[in-house]
């Protein structure tokens, strides 16, 4: 039986920085499985071709689990897609590249409920060790790290005055930068990406690794359960190259599967809700809260027909952008195609911002991307902005809807479910429309595309949510840190009553944070790596 000292399940956002950081220690052997292939290619690599990897189906089969949600009345029974990577990198490798540490007040939140060693202060060294920031080091940013971050450049005039706009019908400053020392404003977007290249977590951490002796990276391997003895994992059962393996871990087992994968791995292995696990015959090795606690940011989009939006979304513009690239770079492909973001309050009472604008000079999909096949978009130049539910309250749930690990899970992230998250979205879309009409930016627009004219009052707008809100693709929480019953990691990522297993992903955040996940993802990979070497 082959044997490792360290097996890491799934090389994404944290999985591919934990591999990384363990094989840098040469007496360490490290195996890295990842059920994806290999991130390699120009779509992965080149920030704007995330464009054909979201819309293009036979593209988007190739790089991503194809998941959807269970159906509810809350969001009109829509299976909404929910796209969560499958390649090296995970979702790092196709997501739009946004850098976003959240809120101070979030990690000092996990520490505040017992989570010791997670507040802000404990990780803000992790964060800046993780990052090489264009704006330069200093005591909240780091330089030289393995993750590029550069600010968005080449804006586009109305994106210009939409961040006018924002500033000043809300009353807010325009920010350096959204990660420093002041979140509330408005500022253009920063991006893990460099000189036309998309820094994942693949390109940053495991490229620079895969030649060490003592890494071994499995592509196209599924791990289709955990193998225990007694109460202490020692290996995992994997299929790969056609035929099922098992392979022994020596020291211990670190899962990074994801909100989605990390709880259905351990679910197939036993370990989750034991009526739910007996339902499908599985024996109960751990009875813990696997699966609950999803949560997930939304955001309604707005398009505005804006003729110095400077982008259309047609396969001429698409392609003749694409050979300007090629030629010479410095294109939009090189970057994100987000501009400007703002973090608003929408209540002057809150303490932190509570509401995300995104924005982006591009038309989108109306009114959703539910269908199969490629979704229409507004040919004209536009101006989209999202504003982003980023505190949710409701709650849902990952369960399995089979013992197979080859069927799906059942995912129901309870979207719109407590009426505070529809008061939220709503405040937040008559935000949007106030900004959008200041005297800075309506010059730059011709009127609303979508929703439009037709649902120009709050009342058919709030009838209209459910069909058109969409997530921004960052659950968490279905593997919950803490140190109280609806825990299953410990503050040291150890699952509770388990020896030998980890987790390390976005599944173990108590909370969401406030802003798109990914560096907060890279700095949990980064703090498991550093709890496994004992540091």
């Amino acid at each position: 039986m082959l044997s490792f000292d360290t097996i890491v399940i799934g090389a994404g956002s944290a999985g591919s920085v934990i591999a990384a950081r363990l094989s840098a220690d040469s007496n360490r052997r490290v195996l890295l499985l990842e059920a994806g292939g290999s991130d390699r290619s120009f779509l992965c690599k080149k920030p704007g071709m995330i464009a054909l990897i979201h819309t293009v189906p036979q593209l988007k089969a190739k790089y991503d689990w194809g998941y959807k949600t269970a159906p509810r009345a809350e969001t009109l029974n829509r299976k909404i897609p929910y796209t969560r990577g499958r390649v090296l990198g995970g979702s790092s490798a196709i997501n739009g590249m946004v850098f976003v540490r959240g809120n101070r007040a979030n990690f000092d939140s996990w520490a505040a409920e017992g989570c010791e060693g997670w507040s802000f202060d404990d990780v803000l060294p992790l964060f800046k060790k993780l990052e090489d920031y264009d704006g330069g080091a200093s005591p909240l940013r780091g330089t030289g790290g393995p993750i590029a971050v550069t600010t968005t450049a080449g804006l586009s005039p109305v994106s210009l005055a939409f961040q006018e706009a924002v500033a000043k019908s809300c009353g807010v400053d325009v920010l350096d930068d959204y990660n420093g020392e002041k979140q509330e404003g408005v500022g253009l977007v920063q991006v893990s990406a460099k000189n036309g290249l998309r820094y994942s977590t693949s390109e940053g951490y495991l490229l620079p690794a895969m030649a060490r002796d003592n890494l071994t990276v499995w592509t196209g391997a599924q791990v289709l359960r955990l193998v225990l003895e007694g109460s202490r994992v020692v290996g995992v059962v994997v299929r790969h190259d056609g035929e099922e393996k098992t392979v022994r871990a020596d020291a211990e087992v670190v899962l990074s599967a994801g909100a989605i994968g990390s709880p259905q791995i351990l679910m197939l292995s036993g370990i989750g809700p034991a009526e739910h696990l007996r339902s499908h015959g599985i024996t109960v090795q751990a009875d813990l809260p696997v699966g609950e606690n999803l949560h997930d940011h939304l955001f309604f989009p707005l398009v505005f027909l804006a003729p110095r939006g400077g982008h259309r979304g047609t396969a001429t513009h698409f392609f003749s952008s694409l050979l300007r690239e090629v030629i010479a770079g410095k294109t939009w492909l090189g970057r994100s195609v987000f501009e400007v973001f703002a973090f608003l309050k929408t209540n002057p009472s809150a303490a932190i911002p509570d509401l995300q604008l995104h924005s982006l000079p591009w038309g989108y999909p109306s009114p959703n991307q539910d269908a199969p096949g490629r979704p229409e978009v507004d040919p004209r130049p536009a101006l989209t902005v999202m504003p982003t539910l980023i505190y949710p309250e409701s709650r849902g749930e990952v369960r399995l809807r089979s013992a197979s690990p080859d069927d799906a899970p059942h995912i129901d992230p309870h979207f719109l479910e407590a009426q505070a998250d529809v008061a939220q979205l709503m405040r937040g879309i008559e935000m949007s429309r106030e900004i959008m009409g200041h005297a800075e930016v309506a010059s730059e627009v011709r009127g609303e595309l979508e929703p439009g004219p037709d649902f120009a009052d709050m009342q058919s707008l709030r009838r209209e949510l459910p069909n058109r809100v969409c997530t921004v693709y960052h659950p968490v929480g279905t593997c919950r840190m803490g140190v109280d019953a609806r825990a299953v990691v410990d503050p040291q990522l150890r699952v509770r009553g388990i020896e030998g297993l980890r987790v390390a992903d976005a599944s173990i955040m108590p909370s969401i944070t406030g802003g798109n996940t990914n560096a907060p993802c890279i700095m949990i990979g980064e703090k498991c790596a550093e709890l496994l070497s004992g540091r």
